[in-house]
């Protein structure tokens, strides 16, 4: 198609919306658009159109945040009003993770089949369903299903959105606009510290399903990502959501040429053998992209969220819920800045400082544990190691939001070929969530046995994160992706 019958056609399916506001009847290639609404298609400039489309799929991150941050305010409730003991409650706040483990494996071939839309569409039914079931609980059972069913819908949502908003963002916003994923994660953090507060644990779960309850109808008002459309083959479907995403009037030639170059070996060879693996092209981004995966939730982030009143309990914190929904907060204003940060300092430089200083916080905190351990409660040096030992973990909480919360996810979207993407996202984003489950899984028991211990073995663990990222991770910042994922050739 010539860029003039491009503009044409581009000029008739504005007219119906800018005088009727309805849908003009076109044939085949009005129903090629049926998966975008007339809001996505009168938006006329690019970054309003992605903004737009972003915002949409970041409900999806909130309820990810919502439900890693439910286990922290509604430990005691649900402990007392359900008989359940530490063990069981520790497992209740694992098992998001064991859905999400099964969900990242879904995850790939998911969005690989049905589109990233699709996949979002998904995961947020059984996610609603899962909070629905937490909020009738009167048994443990319940609580686990529900659990299990919000985690798998979690795990979805983890590995989806990250690709769906790097395959629509332009070069120039696609680090700002892929740290949004994050941003929104500890927003949804933050909102279920603060709800925490003020509401009982079974209304906290209500409100956990109002985010993907709003993007369910959302997901008919944004277009599918042109990379997946491109793949599959459907090219007048792709062009036409690229237009929309880069406005009518943009000449999106260029970028027509560059998507199906790149996708070209893709529609030719539709599997990879585990031989083509051993390229470098697909070894060595599988190994980044993993190994940050991991490193990611070595840090024991999960850890410290999921049971963040615990800790600062047993740091001394009296009003631990409020020092929990002040770690969300700070959490949130840190993303924030690492949203504004991520196109101009660069990802692999935020990393580096971001490992660092979380290697430091972490430091900090394990020592103000171990001295707090020898001292006697009535002392002075008691009080000081609190006060120690919350500065180290606001530190670290803010050292980590600065690079390694959301980066790893937006390096992993990055730098995936799109021949390799569902399979090779699946596996990174599963183990992911395999460590994180077994973080969470442990923190409650390794606190237990030794809050210095457990924060020195978490500090160890950036350690060695420090030394990955300056050793294998490239820096992805102004580059397309498809300048990026053909580098490793």
């Amino acid at each position: 198609m010539s860029r003039l019958e491009v503009a044409e056609e581009n000029e008739d399916l504005r007219k119906p919306f800018l005088h009727t506001g309805s849908w003009y009847k076109m044939g085949s290639r009005q129903s090629s658009l049926m998966g975008m609404t007339s809001s996505a298609q009168i938006l006329r400039d690019s970054s309003v159109s992605v903004v737009f489309c972003v915002l949409v799929v970041a409900l999806g991150p909130i309820q990810f945040g919502f439900t890693c941050g439910y286990s922290s305010p509604t430990e005691s409730g649900i402990i007392s009003d359900l008989g359940l003991s530490l063990s069981q409650y520790s497992i209740f706040g694992s098992l998001a993770n064991v859905g999400a483990m099964l969900g990242a494996i879904a995850s790939g071939q998911i969005a690989e089949y049905i589109g990233r839309k699709g996949s979002l569409m998904i995961a947020a039914i059984p996610n609603v369903i899962g909070w629905v079931v937490i909020a009738i609980a009167n048994e443990a059972s319940f609580l686990y299903m529900g659990r299990l069913l919000g985690g798998f819908g979690v795990g979805v949502i983890s590995y989806t959105v990250p690709v769906y908003i790097a395959e629509i963002a332009p070069q120039n916003l696609r680090g700002s606009l892929g740290a949004v994923n994050q941003l929104s994660v500890t927003i949804g953090m933050m909102l279920a510290y603060l709800f925490g507060v003020f509401v009982q644990w079974r209304m906290l779960a209500v409100i956990g399903a109002l985010p993907c309850l709003l993007l369910i109808p959302g997901l008919f008002f944004i277009p599918e990502s042109p990379r997946w459309l491109a793949k599959m083959g459907l090219t007048e479907d792709f062009e036409a959501s690229l237009q929309v995403l880069r406005g009518f009037e943009t000449d999106i030639s260029v970028e027509v040429n560059d998507i199906k170059s790149s996708v070209a070996p893709t529609t030719k060879r539709k599997t990879i053998s585990i031989a083509q693996l051993r390229r470098k092209r697909y070894w060595f981004p599988l190994m980044v992209g993993i190994g940050l995966m991991m490193l990611q939730q070595l840090s024991g982030i999960n850890g410290v969220l999921f049971y963040s009143t615990t800790i600062f309990e047993d740091a001394g914190v009296s009003s631990s819920n409020v020092a929990t929904l002040g770690v969300g907060v700070i959490q949130v204003v840190a993303t924030a800045v690492t949203t504004w940060l991520m196109d101009k300092a660069g990802r692999r430089l935020l990393l580096i400082i971001s490992s660092c200083s979380s290697f430091i916080s972490l430091v900090v905190v394990a020592i103000a544990f171990y001295v707090q351990s020898y001292v006697s409660e009535d002392s002075s040096w008691h009080s000081t190691m609190a006060i120690m030992s919350l500065v180290g973990l606001v530190a670290f909480v803010v050292a980590f939001s600065l690079g390694l919360g959301a980066i790893p996810w937006l390096i992993m979207a990055e730098i995936l070929p799109v021949s390799i993407k569902g399979l090779a996202g699946s596996v990174a984003t599963l183990l992911n969530w395999l460590v994180s489950f077994a973080v969470t899984m442990t923190a409650n028991l390794l606190l237990n046995w030794s809050s210095g211990g457990t924060f020195t073995i978490y500090a160890t663990m950036m350690g060695l994160t420090i030394a990955f990222v300056t050793l294998f991770v490239p820096e992805t910042k102004g580059r397309t992706l498809e300048e990026i994922q053909s580098s490793f050739r």
